[in-house]
C-alpha cells in the first residue's frame, strides 16, 4: 500500500445517527466497510446543498471528479488502485442507527491534554505528550478530586515543585482556570483543520462528545 493511501485510509470521518446527529467518529478503512456492507451512506455537502450516496454512487462520482484534477479540492484525500480512484468521505450517515450522542466529555490523559493545549497550565510552555504529567491544582492527598475542574497539564519541573501543595501555597499561578470542557478537546483541533471544515454543518453548536480514532 502506498504512503498516500496509508494517510487516506486513516484519516477520520464523523458518522451521524439516522437523524443526522453526529455520534461518532471513525478513519476511512472503517467507513467504506461500512459503506460496503450497506449500514450507511456518504454526505457530501457542496455549495452548501447535502447529497447522499452508496458506495456505488459515490464510486462514480468520484470517478467523474478525478477526471478534472485541477478542480480536485486540495484538502481532499483519495485512495488510488490501477483500476480506479476513490475520494475518501468526510461525513457518514448510519442507515440504521438512532441512539441519540452522549452528552458528557470523558476524562482522560488523552482529552485533558488536548484541552490544555499540551501547554503546562503553571509555566505555559508548551512540551511534547511524554514530557506532560496530570497535577490536581486540589492535591489528591488533601481531598482533591479527578474532575475536570481539578486537573490540569504540568510539565515534570513544575508538578515537582508544586508537590502536594496548593498553587497558592507553592506562590504558583495557573495560566487559566481549569473547566468541563463541552464538547471532546479532541474533536475542537479537527474542526480547525480544513480537511474536516464539513463537519462544522453538525457539530459546530454540539454539545456532545466522541472518542477519535
Amino acid at each position: 500500500m502506498s504512503t498516500a493511501n496509508a494517510s487516506a485510509l486513516s484519516s477520520s470521518v464523523l458518522v451521524l445517527n439516522r437523524q443526522y446527529r453526529a455520534i461518532h467518529v471513525v478513519d476511512v478503512k472503517r467507513a467504506f466497510g461500512l459503506l460496503l456492507r450497506e449500514l450507511a451512506e456518504v454526505i457530501h455537502i457542496e455549495d452548501g446543498v447535502y447529497a447522499n450516496y452508496d458506495f456505488n454512487s459515490w464510486q462514480e462520482i468520484s470517478a467523474l471528479r478525478a477526471e478534472f484534477e485541477d478542480e480536485i479540492d486540495p484538502h481532499s484525500d483519495w485512495v488510488r488502485s490501477v483500476n480506479f480512484s476513490i475520494q475518501a468521505p468526510r461525513v457518514l450517515r448510519l442507515l440504521h442507527f438512532d441512539k441519540a450522542p452522549r452528552q458528557r466529555v470523558r476524562l482522560n490523559r488523552r482529552n485533558l491534554f488536548a484541552r490544555d493545549g499540551n501547554r503546562c497550565q503553571y509555566c505555559g510552555k508548551s512540551f511534547p505528550t511524554s514530557e506532560l504529567s496530570i497535577d490536581h491544582v486540589v492535591p489528591s492527598c488533601r481531598g482533591g478530586q479527578t474532575t475536570w475542574e481539578n486537573v490540569v497539564c504540568a510539565c515534570v519541573r513544575c508538578n515537582v515543585r508544586k508537590g502536594g501543595r496548593t498553587p497558592a501555597e507553592a506562590h504558583m499561578k495557573l495560566t487559566k482556570k481549569p473547566v468541563r470542557p463541552r464538547r471532546s478537546p479532541l474533536l475542537s483541533i479537527k474542526l480547525g483543520n480544513p480537511k474536516y471544515a464539513s463537519w462544522k454543518s453538525f457539530v459546530d453548536e454540539a454539545y456532545w462528545s466522541v472518542d477519535l480514532k
